[in-house]
C-alpha cells in the first residue's frame, strides 16, 4: 500500500491559499466584475511558493510561476521561449496568472522571452528559462592529466559552464550540452573537478592524478589475463569514461590484480572504486592480500553502480605501499560483476 506524505498535500493546498489571497487583493474594479480593456502589462514574475512573491527573471521547466500585472482576463496564449505553454483558465484573473513552464521548453539558443497574448494585445517580458542543474555523469578523461593537458568531461546540461579544479578555474576549449573539453590548469593535481552553470553545480568524486584505472590502468597496475576477465567499451553503461571491467565470478572465487609495489601514496587517504553486478551479489575487498574469507569485510552489490571507499584507517592503518587490489566472491553463487574507476582518495 502506498503511503502518502503530508508534504505532498501541503504544497498544493498552500498554492490554493496563495491564489485565494491574490484574488482577495484584486482591485475594486475587479470586485465589480470590471476588467482592463487595454493591452496586457507584465509587472513581475515570481515563484509559486507560499509567502514568497520576490520578482525573478530566471525560471525552470516543470515549475509553476506567478505572472502579475494587468489585462490578463482575456488571455489566449502564453509562450516561454516561443513554446506554446498550457495554462488553466481557472488560475487566471485580470492581474494574475499561475502557469507551469512546459518540460520541453528549449533553453539553448533560446529567445529568453515570456509572451502573453490576450484579446486586447500582446506583451513580452525578458525571462530566462534555465536548464536543470549540470550533471557530471561519467567523470572526465584522462584522470591522470598533467598541467596543460586537455580533459573531456561527460555529463548533461552543460550550458555556458565554468570548470574548476578545487578553486582553480580552467580554460574551456569547447563544450556541448553533454561534453566539455577543458585545459588542466596549474595546481590542479589532487583537486576535485566541479562544473558550474547558472542553474547550479556538479562535482566528480575522483581527483586529478589519483587514478589507478579509468579507461586504462596506470603504471604497473593491471589484471593478469588468467583471471578470464574482459574490458567492455560501452559509454551508456560505464560508470566513468567509456570502458569498464567485467568478470563472471563463481561462488567463493576471485579476481586479482597484479602484485606490484606503489609507495608513492603519502598524499592519499585511501582507495575507492565503482562496482555493480547483474543480480544482487556479495564481495570482499582484498587489500594487499588481506581479508580473504573475512565476512566482516563483505559488502553487497546491486544492478546499479555504487562507489565503495576505504580509508587507510579502515584498512589497518597507513600502509608502506599498495601491493594488490582484489575481490573475493562471497555470496557462494556465480554473478557477473563489473568494476570501474579505481582511484586513491584525497582530503
Amino acid at each position: 500500500m502506498k503511503k502518502f506524505k503530508k508534504q505532498n498535500l501541503i504544497k498544493p493546498l498552500m498554492l490554493v491559499f496563495m491564489f485565494v489571497g491574490l484574488l482577495s487583493s484584486c482591485s475594486d474594479e475587479e470586485e465589480n466584475d470590471m476588467v482592463s480593456s487595454g493591452p496586457p502589462v507584465i509587472e513581475s514574475v515570481s515563484r509559486a511558493e507560499a509567502g514568497d512573491l520576490t520578482p525573478i527573471t530566471i525560471g525552470y521547466a516543470n515549475n509553476m510561476y506567478i505572472i502579475q500585472g494587468s489585462g490578463f482576463a482575456s488571455v489566449e496564449k502564453i509562450y516561454f521561449n516561443d513554446t506554446d505553454t498550457y495554462f488553466n483558465p481557472a488560475l487566471v484573473t485580470d492581474n494574475t496568472i499561475f502557469v507551469t513552464i512546459d518540460q520541453n521548453t528549449p533553453y539553448e539558443n533560446a529567445s529568453s522571452i515570456l509572451k502573453v497574448v490576450t484579446a486586447n494585445g500582446t506583451v513580452t517580458y525578458q525571462f530566462v528559462v534555465a536548464p536543470p542543474a549540470p550533471q557530471v555523469t561519467r567523470g572526465f578523461q584522462p584522470v591522470n592529466a598533467n598541467e596543460g593537458d586537455q580533459v573531456t568531461i561527460y555529463g548533461n546540461f552543460f550550458l555556458d559552464p565554468i570548470v574548476t579544479f578545487g578553486s582553480i578555474e580552467a580554460t574551456i576549449v569547447s563544450n556541448t550540452l553533454t561534453e566539455i573539453v577543458a585545459i588542466v590548469p596549474a595546481g590542479a593535481q589532487n583537486k576535485y573537478l566541479t562544473v558550474t552553470t547558472i542553474s547550479g553545480e556538479s562535482s566528480w568524486g575522483t581527483a586529478v592524478g589519483t587514478s589507478i584505472y579509468d579507461d586504462n590502468f596506470y603504471g604497473a597496475w593491471d589484471i593478469p589475463a588468467w583471471n578470464n576477465h574482459e574490458y567492455l567499451t560501452d559509454p551508456e553503461n560505464a560508470y566513468q569514461g567509456e570502458t569498464f571491467i567485467h568478470k563472471e565470478i563463481s561462488g567463493w572465487d576471485n579476481i586479482q590484480s597484479e602484485w606490484i609495489w606503489d609507495d608513492q601514496i603519502s598524499a592519499y587517504t585511501g582507495v575507492r572504486f565503482a562496482v555493480k553486478s547483474d543480480t544482487p551479489g556479495t564481495l570482499i575487498f582484498l587489500f594487499n592480500g588481506n581479508y580473504w574469507g573475512d565476512e566482516t569485510r563483505a559488502f553487497d552489490t546491486t544492478t546499479e553502480w555504487q562507489v565503495v571507499s576505504y580509508s587507510w584507517e579502515e584498512l589497518g592503518g597507513m600502509p608502506d605501499g599498495v601491493q594488490n587490489i582484489s575481490f573475493q566472491e562471497f555470496s557462494g553463487e556465480s554473478h557477473n560483476y563489473y568494476f570501474d574507476d579505481f582511484s586513491y582518495t584525497v582530503d
